[in-house]
């Protein structure tokens, strides 16, 4: 797969820059983005692992747990192994949280229970669970794609 791209990335290159108003540095753009147009098609299957967290917390705790939950997903999103990582709380209950994480292969979360700031969030929330958290882990089906799943380099999260 990775040849096939390769051979068919340098034929563009090499087309676009036979044209004359096309400068080297446009063909080598048209090559890589051929290129990863061809990774999107043949590479982007999101075979994801989905992590939801159900977490309990004692009544009067909501918000700091809030607050060390929403510091360990911003350092977690940040993790090469993480495409998503969303904390979100009950509308009528404000005491249960979920935390759904969207791990792109099996070993990111054993390298995501390995930070620092996994062992933080851990330690700063403990006391607050009002019983122990509980983990269901689901196979992604839908989006289909890594496009409908991660983060953009760009992405503004807040």
């Amino acid at each position: 797969m990775w040849r096939a791209a390769s051979m068919i990335s340098s034929r563009c290159a090499h087309r676009v820059a036979q044209r004359p108003f096309v400068s080297r540095r446009d063909a080598n753009a048209a090559a890589n983005s051929t290129f990863s147009h061809l990774l999107r098609t043949f590479s982007s299957q999101a075979d994801y692992l989905c992590v939801h967290v159900f977490v309990s917390v004692k009544p009067g705790t909501e918000e700091d747990f809030m607050q060390a939950s929403l510091e360990n997903a911003r350092a977690s999103s940040q993790e090469e192994g993480i495409s998503r990582f969303d904390v979100i709380q009950q509308a009528d209950d404000p005491t249960q949280f979920v935390l759904v994480e969207v791990y792109k292969n099996a070993d990111a979360p054993a390298a995501h229970k390995g930070t620092n700031h996994y062992a933080q969030w851990r330690k700063t929330v403990e006391h607050m669970m009002a019983e122990p958290r509980k983990a269901i882990k689901y196979k992604n089906l839908f989006p289909a794609t890594c496009d409908g799943w991660d983060y953009s380099a760009d992405a503004e999260l807040e």
